[in-house]
């Protein structure tokens, strides 16, 4: 028996039979966890997945609530500030086109901003009188003048809360001013790349606002009205005049004014882009110029008031001290001999 287990075990066809046994069964074994995947991996897909599924309804929840909420306050403050603007008649009185342009150009746009800048200037004066008499007469400030003086003082103070509200605008009118300047040219060469690429003037707006909101935020935003606008508008050429008057700026006017009569008349953009964009940047050269010329002048004053008298310090210092030093020997000198 033990002769035919080893005859068996060493014949060709057995072993050959044996080897491809543990081969397919290697193969199998080898090739069915590939076949069907891995479960825990799929598992844990899944389960992330929805983890940021329940992630992101949860965010739009909260988000949702708080504009809810954030709107709701922001409403009833609107109105209650509308019906004291609309009952004491303030827009006939307080309000004109000068106030609505300074508005405008400042980036408040709609009748909120305005119900809000007439309650302001309504409500500040009395505020400001009851702050500056309660300091003045509570609380003892100003005690060496006499009452008038301090009546015209809580006046003065009353007065100044009344312009406040204008000064804030014409403070942030002339800081957007300043940043739409500042990228315009940019903004144009841009513009004039995205023509030239054969854009069409809104898709030219929308990819140059895209671009440029690193460097102006208002920029942007006035082209992605002047964008939306240009879509509603039955005239093209009022949403090119709404954003000179938005910006109030004599450079961006021009371009508007090219661009009116490139869609009157068919004249080429791309030439008066061109032109528009080299002036645009000669006049903020000038201006970078001009400020650089007025620097000297302007330092002038503080040189005289802090530099010169250390200068002067430095200078004559150690002759002071020798003169005082030899004063000090010579009545030691003196005395000595006496």
């Amino acid at each position: 028996m033990t002769d035919q287990v080893v005859k068996s075990l060493t014949d060709p066809a057995f072993l050959i039979a044996l080897l491809v046994g543990i081969a397919v069964f290697a193969t199998v074994f080898t090739v069915l966890p590939a076949l069907g995947g891995n479960q825990l991996k799929s598992r844990m897909k899944s389960v992330a997945l929805e983890r940021d599924e329940l992630r992101a309804k949860q965010r739009t929840r909260l988000a949702n609530e708080a504009d809810r909420r954030r709107k709701g306050l922001r409403e009833e403050q609107s109105i209650g500030m509308r019906n004291i603007v609309d009952r004491l008649d303030l827009k006939r009185a307080l309000a004109d086109e000068s106030t609505l342009q300074k508005l405008k150009v400042a980036g408040f746009r709609g009748q909120n901003p305005l119900t809000r800048f007439l309650f302001f200037r309504l409500v500040l004066p009395f505020v400001g009188f009851a702050l500056a008499a309660l300091y003045v007469f509570m609380l003892g400030g100003l005690p060496l003048q006499p009452p008038f003086i301090k009546l015209f003082v809580c006046v003065v103070v009353a007065y100044g809360g009344f312009y406040a509200p204008i000064l804030y605008v014409n403070n942030r009118a002339a800081k957007r001013k300043q940043s739409i300047q500042m990228a315009w040219p940019d903004a144009l060469d841009l513009m004039l790349i995205c023509v030239e690429s054969g854009m069409s003037v809104e898709a030219a707006l929308r990819k140059v606002a895209d671009e440029i909101g690193a460097q102006s935020v208002a920029l942007a935003e006035e082209f992605v009205l002047t964008n939306a606008e240009l879509s509603y508008l039955q005239e093209r050429k009022v949403a090119y005049e709404n954003l000179a008057s938005r910006t109030g700026l004599e450079s961006v006017k021009s371009v508007t004014q090219a661009l009116v009569q490139a869609e009157r008349y068919g004249t080429p953009v791309a030439h008066a882009l061109r032109v528009l964009a080299s002036e645009s940047r000669d006049m903020r050269m000038n201006a970078a110029e001009k400020k650089a010329a007025a620097l000297p002048p302007k330092l002038t004053v503080p040189m005289i008031l802090f530099f010169l008298p250390v200068l002067f310090a430095i200078i004559l210092g150690p002759a002071g001290i020798q003169v005082s030093q030899r004063g000090i020997f010579g009545d030691q000198q003196k005395s000595s001999s006496e």
